[in-house]
């Protein structure tokens, strides 16, 4: 059974590791054990950027609730509403099981959708948490709400970048 609704805050970087695993900030990491009840990463789309959001199992939980609202506002503004469309947009995600660390596997298919790579950045936003890849989250730097978070992940891609040159 999932947990209970949780808002994720903070920021993270991650470089693609071993075994072709991203590191889940520990920053978010402990809020979606804390939703999902396990080590569950949920993984989708995001409609509006080429990002992904990420969120633990309880958000499924809030759903059909989004649903019935996107429908109220839709009727009472006279727009038609299909909520079959709404719903394959909400339910296509996937699993994404993470180890104590953090390390998790991106999946392929979701990796295209937002074109990331061997870099991934983390923000948590409320109820999801965005991932980036750095290069596509630097074209939106003239969108104002978004450039502190672009200025945040050159920062940290900055910083991991130079400790791996170390190593």
């Amino acid at each position: 059974m999932a947990g209970q609704p949780v808002s994720y805050h903070g920021q993270g970087f991650s470089l693609l590791r071993d075994k072709n695993r991203f590191v889940l900030p520990s920053s978010l990491r402990a809020k979606v054990r804390e939703s999902s009840g396990k080590d569950v990463l949920c993984l989708a789309k995001f409609p509006d950027w080429k990002c992904l959001v990420g969120f633990g199992l309880s958000r499924i939980d809030e759903f059909e609730a989004e649903l019935d609202r996107e429908q109220a506002r839709a009727d009472a503004a006279g727009r038609p509403f299909n909520r079959v469309k709404q719903a394959m947009a909400l339910y296509t995600f996937q699993e994404v099981p993470f180890d104590g660390s953090g390390r998790f596997v991106m999946p392929e298919g979701m990796a295209r959708l937002a074109n990331i790579g061997d870099q991934a950045y983390f923000q948590g936003v409320g109820n999801v948490i965005t991932i980036w890849n750095p290069e596509e989250l630097y074209k939106e730097a003239d969108d104002p709400v978004l450039e502190g978070a672009v200025e945040i992940c050159r920062s940290m891609a900055e910083a991991e970048l130079a400790k791996a040159k170390k190593k």
